[in-house]
């Protein structure tokens, strides 16, 4: 494909709504995408297969066989999107001064141009390795793509995963994890305070005692890549009626984590802050892990990133390794044993309302991918 079709092709996928309806309830979700990606792939003579990974969002798999002996590469993109509340034209795909303007261009339709692009040319000149093609949805919320394309046999040697790096080669990236607190008291009348115990004032104590502890993460060694842990106070719920005493608050935190960091690890770690408030004898709270996902990190001396950096240099002059905030699937792929890097085109305005990916990137990045693939 040539820059102008790999362009148009741009436009055509920010034009489909895939919003995932795990954050927008009734959105339409991936399944017009997921069908969009594989009647592409299947015009290059790219066997392509639907796969369900929740009801009626499905993943778009497909392979690339190659001509010899070597690693299998996976080249993985997902297809939904966050909302487009405030954005006035989310699906339009214009284009102005190189930069493609609607929700995905920059997370991730561009990156998904590219993939496709790439594949597009790969079918007519396969490299001596495998290369297999995958879409997933839900990333933006639980990542229940990925983790069904990991339940598949699929022999992988490699996986690039793409996200926005402006061409950098991510080598990195934090973690996180979603705690519950439960502040327990007694429900009474207003007017008589012996009679109840305030959970929302039991909060306030922990709330501040998360902010000691926020600054005390900041001080700790940072990451070379990842800087600082971080945590920070998410939602919170409590009360029942102006008129009475609450009986119960609840608080969502998120803790930010660095490679290394485990579930259980960041669970003991908010525990040991409970329990310095047990000073209070009617102090009652209950500490629940809901969700976690690990950091990432590979080294930059391994060959994929190594030879990532060159096809990348190759192709723009220079190339950096980098580290990145944001969770990404690659996290589960090296849980999984499958050395990953995060890569792909970048431009600004993620997840915000003026959303736009450079064109330039995306046309590069397709040229990286099968210089990549075919000189691996």
């Amino acid at each position: 494909m040539n820059d102008k079709e790999t362009v148009e092709l741009a436009q055509r996928l920010v034009r489909i709504n895939s919003v995932n309806p795990n954050l927008v309830p009734g959105a339409p979700g991936e399944s017009e995408l997921a069908r969009f990606v594989a009647d592409f792939l299947d015009s290059y003579g790219i066997a392509t297969e639907l796969k369900e990974a929740l009801p009626g969002r499905p993943n778009v798999v497909s392979r690339i066989p190659g001509t010899g002996n070597a690693p299998t590469l996976l080249l993985c993109c997902h297809l939904d999107t966050v909302s487009v509340e405030g954005m006035e034209q989310p699906f339009s795909g214009r284009i102005e001064a190189g930069r493609l303007y609607g929700r995905g261009a920059q997370d991730v339709k561009g990156g998904l141009t590219s993939m496709l692009s790439a594949a597009s040319i790969l079918s007519k000149h396969p490299p001596k390795g495998d290369v297999i093609i995958a879409g997933v949805v839900d990333e933006e919320a639980y990542s229940a793509g990925t983790e069904s394309l990991l339940t598949q046999d699929l022999s992988v040697d490699m996986a690039v995963v793409f996200e926005p790096s402006d061409l950098d080669v991510v080598v990195a990236h934090k973690g996180f994890g979603w705690l519950r607190i439960v502040t327990k008291g007694v429900a009474a009348h207003g007017s008589k305070p012996k009679e109840g115990v305030d959970a929302i004032v039991h909060m306030g104590q922990v709330l501040t005692a998360i902010d000691r502890h926020s600054t005390f993460l900041s001080q700790q060694k940072p990451h070379p890549r990842l800087g600082e842990r971080s945590i920070h106070a998410s939602l919170i719920r409590g009360g029942r009626e102006l008129s009475s005493y609450p009986d119960h608050c609840s608080l969502d935190i998120e803790r930010r984590t660095l490679p290394g960091e485990s579930g259980n690890e960041i669970h003991t770690e908010v525990q040991q802050i409970l329990n310095n408030l047990a000073y209070d004898t009617q102090f009652q709270a209950e500490l629940e892990l809901s969700f976690f996902r690990p950091a990432f990190e590979i080294s930059e001396s391994e060959n994929l990133p190594q030879k990532m950096s060159e096809s990348v240099t190759r192709q723009t002059g220079s190339c950096n390794f980098v580290g990145m905030s944001a969770w990404t699937d690659a996290a589960l792929f090296r849980k999984s044993g499958i050395p990953a890097i995060v890569f792909g085109p970048g431009g600004a305005g993620l997840h915000g309302i003026d959303e736009y990916g450079d064109t330039d990137q995306i046309c590069h990045c397709r040229d990286i991918l099968v210089d990549f693939a075919q000189s691996f």
